[in-house]
């Protein structure tokens, strides 16, 4: 039986309930393959259902083809296949536009009329919420309050997901994160070698290793996390040296140590909570 799982009632007789629903929300294409792949394709091995739901189609993204429509239809499509690739149920995408950044961070000036960022966030939760409750979802999962590296829309997940939980009454609520801790050690050892390394732009994003809840072991999964990331194939190319694009240059067994762990935040557990499963139960006391 996978660990927590509950209760359910079928025709008024009490029943275990084995399967559980998990929706992954994102901001656009890609974002699962780089936060959630590993954790979504061993859910879905375990025979669970997994739902990937994105607020926008990534059309303002950087890639060879210019943005638009043709971007956002050909980072859908891309979206599926990684889909596919995680074995997902369901793919919804909400229609919101990709509100862009601006060259130096932040929210675009130049945005869509229907940017995801402008959005009544009630209003979209409300429609994150309905899918929620036609799943019967299990567990949802948003971003940190930071939104990982400060993405406007990232930041608008963090807030729609939260408040769509609550609407539908979803028990679970996992933040997808990155532990900032290792990640800052890194960046400030590479930094000796390259100096014009800004790290101070990591200092406050993602989540720092004591609030982190869940860490998950994917290593098993490392063919699909990677076969997700390969699907996006618009976002490991073009543009500048692109992070996804070096990622899939990672050799594989390094690549499995690498992306081996993915990191959530449940808030209102007790400080020092370490869980290894999405459906672990807490600690009671």
């Amino acid at each position: 039986m996978p660990a927590g799982a509950g209760p359910s009632r079928a025709n008024g007789v009490r029943a275990i309930k084995t399967v559980r629903t998990a929706v992954f929300f994102h901001a656009h294409p890609d974002d699962e393959a780089l936060l959630t792949a590993g954790t979504m394709a061993m859910l879905a091995a375990e025979g669970h259902r997994v739902v990937l739901v994105v607020a926008t189609s990534g059309e303002r993204g950087q890639a060879d083809l210019e943005p638009g429509e043709a971007l956002g239809a050909a980072r859908i499509a891309e979206l599926y296949k990684s889909a596919a690739a995680l074995g997902c149920a369901r793919v919804v995408n909400l229609g919101y536009g990709d509100s862009g950044l601006a060259p130096g961070g932040g929210v675009a000036e130049d945005r869509p009329d229907n940017a995801f960022i402008d959005a009544d966030a009630e209003e979209a939760a409300r429609r994150l919420a309905a899918i929620l409750t036609e799943e019967e979802a299990d567990l949802l999962t948003t971003y940190d309050p930071a939104g990982g590296y400060g993405h406007p829309d990232h930041v608008q997940v963090h807030r729609v997901g939260g408040r769509a939980a609550e609407i539908a009454g979803t028990p679970i609520v996992l933040e997808a994160t990155v532990n900032r801790d290792p990640l800052l050690k890194a960046l400030r050892l590479i930094r000796r070698f390259y100096p014009q390394l800004d790290v101070r732009g990591f200092e406050r994003a993602y989540s720092p290793g004591e609030v982190i809840t869940h860490r998950v072991g994917v290593r098993r999964f490392a063919r699909q996390k990677r076969a997700s990331m390969t699907a996006h194939a618009s976002q490991a190319t073009g543009a500048d040296t692109r992070t996804l694009g070096a990622m899939l240059k990672i050799p594989h067994p390094l690549y499995r140590l690498v992306f081996g762990t993915e990191w959530y935040v449940r808030r209102g557990l007790p400080p020092g909570t370490r869980l290894r499963h999405p459906f672990a139960v807490p600690p009671k006391g």
